[in-house]
């Protein structure tokens, strides 16, 4: 063997050992972010469980407000669709995307829901009630963290999947964009708190 063909075998057998790292490398980040899925997906559907609990027992002192409970069953049940197909795909921007319009969508008849419990000074001290909104509170601040490790891994793999020349591997195999699962609050309900004395 020659020189020059001792260092092309060289050279072709780094770049096969560097292309299957990168390769390796895109697939473990890609299953890091539906492992991060699955922590919210935990999450998700405890508060789904959760939400037909709260309009039952909203629904006795309340009952004439049933186009406010009506809205939140159908949007639990919008987003609990959405959350099937993210589970099933999610790296697929558009699951993540559509699970995130749903979740707002959810979270907005969550909104209009405790502000019919506050003009029901009975519904309000309810135990069931009072209970129902402590887990479901908990609840919410669980999917927060899982969001932030979920967008963590997402801005890992996106990197990943960006950067040069890695960026060649992920284009050639098909590694697409991944969402970050946005915030579910409102903008008024990120509104600073006001204390008046």
């Amino acid at each position: 063997m020659t020189t020059v063909q001792i260092v092309s075998v060289i050279v072709l057998a780094i770049l096969v050992f560097w292309g299957v790292g990168a390769y390796n490398r895109l697939v473990r980040l890609r299953n890091v972010i539906g492992n991060s899925f699955a922590q919210i997906d935990v999450q998700l559907k405890r508060r789904y469980d959760l939400i037909p609990n709260l309009v039952e027992v909203a629904r006795k002192y309340a009952a004439h407000e049933r186009e406010t409970l009506e809205a939140v069953t159908a949007a639990r049940n919008q987003a609990k669709a959405a959350a099937d197909v993210a589970r099933t795909r999610p790296a697929a921007a558009g699951a993540v995307t559509s699970l995130a319009v749903a979740e707002q969508t959810l979270a907005g008849a969550m909104g209009r829901l405790m502000a019919v419990v506050e003009a029901y000074p009975e519904l309000k001290a309810d135990q069931s009630l009072r209970e129902l909104a402590e887990e479901l509170t908990s609840t919410e601040n669980k999917i927060g963290f899982a969001r932030q490790l979920f967008n963590d891994a997402t801005l890992d793999y996106n990197n990943a999947a960006q950067q040069f020349p890695t960026n060649l591997m992920a284009s050639m195999f098909g590694f697409r964009e991944a969402a970050m699962l946005q915030a579910t609050t409102s903008d008024a309900e990120r509104a600073p708190v006001r204390v008046q004395l």
